[in-house]
């Protein structure tokens, strides 16, 4: 008989609920990733919309010149652009105001939506709420493109779209940080939730890709595609996400097949046998709560030891994150005299870091069971870090490069886990006893106060940078610093206790 291969032994290795882990795990990356694939494409599309006019009149007569000297015809790449290189109503003095304005309508409704999404979620099938917000969403994306193919210079309905797609987005992030907490305990939180927060940059990088591929031809596609791809996700959503509190097993032939159940709560273990022995539709047996804890309210929530701290810390820390999302492209053309495209690919370099930042924050918060303080130290560095790539970024490519990926993960490396390790840990905190209804609407607060600062970012940006790139820098130097102090009751609570274990200082 021949022998069976290894690879085959270490699937057969795994467990049921090993494998249920890997999928949520799995599954929850994507979707998320696809949230921010679709709200990269702003960022990336902001300096096509706005030229430098005569930069471009010059590009298109040296292209007119080549074509006409080969005895061809010159062709102009868009219809949009033959007469005029800015998009209107984009194209006036105060462009800058308009784009922060756009900006600050998404985000400003992404804060609102936030804290009623988290208690609408706890109150619906997670599965068929997220479902429904990813499929309006790719809608809203689709049509910020469809003003490009349809010739479409209205403000409002630019505006509009923002903010019909920043209220649809909040499904998101309180769903699958519900969804990924159920499966992992406090004793390696940070690490797995490190990882698995890696999807906001991988989305950011992918978006850049993806617009940027469009952004000088076609920026309409830099909104559909990515609009396109959100949608199918959501499709992904329905027909495979395994709900919290729902999880029960049917075996056929030793297999698991996902039916109707219930768990417990976010902490305890699947209620399955751990051998598959083929019993043809046999269901297993699931304990049932008699009483089923009724959900957490909003200013219960607010009450958990820490929840009020690192959520105001958050609004801080996010409004660095996020002004660098939406700006930090156009930052780059116009400081390293890059076209859009390049610009795109380039500002990557920032999520990159990001991904970097978000483990080691994971990793070290494990190992020192401090939550607070860690987030504390990277804050302290990011803010001369942030001084010293205003200064070194107008310095060439080669240094930019360099800074680009540490900026990334001083100023992610915070943001990220607040937003998961931090956020989940306040979720399942022990003065709950046992209610696991609460982790959607802390998380909720968390990110909903931090998406305050999120909506604030952008609009500051773009009024500031109108006299000078610097103010903005001073601007995100002073957040990271509001972000530390807001933090200092926790870290001298965590640095007092002689104790060493996770978030010591709010449990």
């Amino acid at each position: 008989m021949a022998p069976i291969p290894p690879g085959i032994h270490l699937l057969v290795s795994f467990n049921r609920e090993q494998w249920y882990r890997a999928l949520t795990f799995m599954l929850t990356f994507l979707l998320y990733t696809s949230f921010h694939l679709s709200r990269k494409p702003i960022s990336i599309v902001k300096s096509e919309l706005h030229k430098n006019c005569s930069a471009a009149s010059e590009l298109a007569a040296a292209n007119g010149a080549v074509a006409s000297s080969g005895g061809q015809e010159a062709s102009f790449p868009s219809l949009h652009t033959e007469m005029e290189c800015s998009w209107k109503p984009f194209d006036k003095s105060n462009y800058k105001q308009l784009l922060g304005a756009m900006d600050y309508s998404f985000l400003c409704a992404y804060a609102i939506g936030m804290y009623l999404s988290g208690i609408i979620g706890e109150r619906l099938p997670i599965r068929l709420y997220l479902t429904v917000g990813m499929l309006s969403s790719g809608l809203f994306t689709c049509l910020f493109g469809l003003g490009y193919i349809y010739n479409i210079h209205s403000l409002g309905f630019y505006i509009f779209v923002q903010v019909a797609n920043g209220l649809v987005q909040t499904t998101g992030w309180p769903s699958v940080v519900t969804c990924i907490g159920n499966w992992f305990g406090k004793g390696r939180r940070g690490l797995i939730m490190g990882l698995w927060n890696s999807h906001t940059s991988v989305g950011n990088i992918l978006g850049s890709l993806i617009a940027g591929y469009w952004v000088s031809s076609n920026w309409g596609l830099s909104f559909i595609v990515p609009g396109l791809i959100i949608a199918a996700m959501g499709v992904i959503c329905f027909l495979f996400l395994i709900e919290p509190g729902s999880v029960e097993l049917q075996l056929i032939c030793g297999l698991p097949v996902p039916v109707s159940a219930l768990m417990q709560n976010y902490d305890t273990e699947l209620l399955l046998p751990r051998d598959a022995v083929c019993v043809p539709a046999q269901p297993v047996v699931v304990v049932k709560s008699e009483s089923e804890p009724s959900a957490i309210s909003f200013m219960g929530a607010l009450r958990i030891p820490g929840v009020v701290e690192f959520s105001l810390c958050l609004l801080f820390a996010k409004l660095v994150s996020y002004t660098f999302l939406f700006w930090l492209p156009l930052y780059i053309t116009k400081a390293a005299h890059l076209d859009a495209k390049k610009a795109g690919d380039l500002s990557t370099l920032f999520d990159v870091g990001g991904i970097v930042g978000g483990i080691l924050a994971g990793v070290i918060s494990d190992k020192l069971g401090k939550r607070a303080s860690t987030c504390a130290v990277m804050l302290l560095l990011a803010a001369p870090t942030l001084y010293g790539f205003s200064m070194i970024s107008q310095l060439g490519l080669g240094p930019t490069v360099g800074m680009l990926l540490v900026c990334g993960g001083l100023v992610n490396g915070p943001y990220a886990l607040i937003t998961t390790a931090v956020s989940a840990d306040l979720g399942t905190h022990k003065s709950l006893k046992g209610n696991a209804r609460a982790l959607s609407t802390v998380t909720a607060i968390i990110d909903g106060t931090g998406s305050v600062g999120a909506a604030l970012g952008p609009l500051l940006a773009g009024v500031l940078s109108a006299g000078g790139w610097n103010q903005v820098f001073y601007m995100l130097m002073t957040a990271d610093f509001l972000a530390l102090l807001l933090l200092l009751r926790l870290v001298t609570k965590e640095l007092s206790s002689s104790k060493s274990h996770p978030v010591s200082a709010i449990e």
